[in-house]
C-alpha cells in the first residue's frame, strides 16, 4: 500500500494525432491508453515521462508542460499519483514495447471509436481546452 508516483504523456505529431498504446495486461488489458508508468527512485517525473514513451513505443519525444495530475487506486489498496505531461514527437516509428500489445497514432475520428481506459476520454477533452 501507499502512494506510488507515476507519469503519462500526451504525445502529438505535426498532424495533430495522439500516440496511444494498447494495454497488454491488467488492469484494463486490451484497452487503449497513454504511454506511461512508474517513476524510478531519484528520477524526475519529466524524465520518467520521456523514458516511458521511449520504452513503450520506441519514440523520441520532447516533454513540455505538465497537464495535470490524477489519482487511481492500486490493486493492493494504495494510490497511483499520475502526472501527465504534454510531449512533442521528435522521431521514430511507433513499435509496442514489452508491456504494450500495440502502439499507434490516432486522429480525432479514430479516437471516438477506440475502447479507452477508464476516464481517459474525459481527461483528453479537459486537457484540450
Amino acid at each position: 500500500m501507499g502512494r506510488t508516483m507515476a507519469v503519462s504523456a500526451v504525445v502529438t505529431d505535426a498532424a495533430g494525432r495522439i500516440l496511444l498504446v494498447q494495454r497488454s495486461g491488467p488492469p484494463e488489458a486490451g484497452r487503449w491508453t497513454l504511454p506511461g508508468g512508474r517513476v524510478e527512485s531519484g528520477e524526475r517525473p519529466v524524465d520518467a515521462a520521456a523514458r516511458e514513451v521511449l520504452e513503450e513505443t520506441g519514440l523520441d519525444v520532447r516533454v513540455a508542460s505538465e497537464l495535470g495530475t490524477i489519482e487511481r487506486a492500486t490493486p493492493d489498496g494504495g494510490v497511483f499519483e499520475i502526472h501527465t505531461f504534454a510531449a512533442e514527437y521528435r522521431g521514430g516509428t511507433p513499435v509496442a514495447g514489452s508491456d504494450a500489445a500495440a502502439a499507434r497514432w490516432v486522429d480525432a475520428d479514430e479516437l471516438r471509436d477506440l475502447e479507452l481506459t477508464r476516464g481517459l476520454r474525459d481527461l483528453l477533452e479537459r486537457w484540450r481546452r
